[in-house]
């Protein structure tokens, strides 16, 4: 059983929303909250309410078993790149430097260990 959150358009950089990322990958939810709480980014923030958001899909999924939030974990987490606003600054002698801000769609995707009850049974072999 799987659940996932997409945050769009994030005003944050890729680079570093895939540095809070790593904090998170692969740990239990309860664990990746209290650790995003204790760091002090600007992505912390944004990863931490779009956590809360995929912990809320994967208890409300309609047809699926029902889970308790301590037994999730974060399956996968990743930030693609989305697109970047471009402005100019002003330099010496009239000329003008881009500076790209850029933007991120930020995707977490949380579920149960395989060996849970309720998994997804592994493929049989033919």
């Amino acid at each position: 059983m799987e659940a996932k959150a997409q945050a769009r358009y994030s005003k944050i950089p890729p680079r570093k929303a895939r540095a809070v990322l790593e904090l998170i990958r692969g740990r239990g939810v309860e664990e990746s909250l209290r650790t995003l709480q204790g760091t002090h980014t600007r992505g912390a923030r944004t990863i931490t309410k779009l956590l809360n958001s995929a912990v809320a899909n994967a208890l409300a999924g309609e047809g699926t078993v029902k889970v308790q939030s301590g037994e999730l974990f974060v399956k996968a987490a990743w930030a693609n790149e989305g697109p970047a606003l471009k402005r100019f600054m002003p330099r010496a002698m009239g000329r003008a430097t881009r500076i790209r801000k850029r933007t991120s769609h930020i995707t977490i995707v949380v579920g149960l260990p395989e060996g849970a009850k309720g998994a997804k049974s592994a493929k049989r072999e033919k």
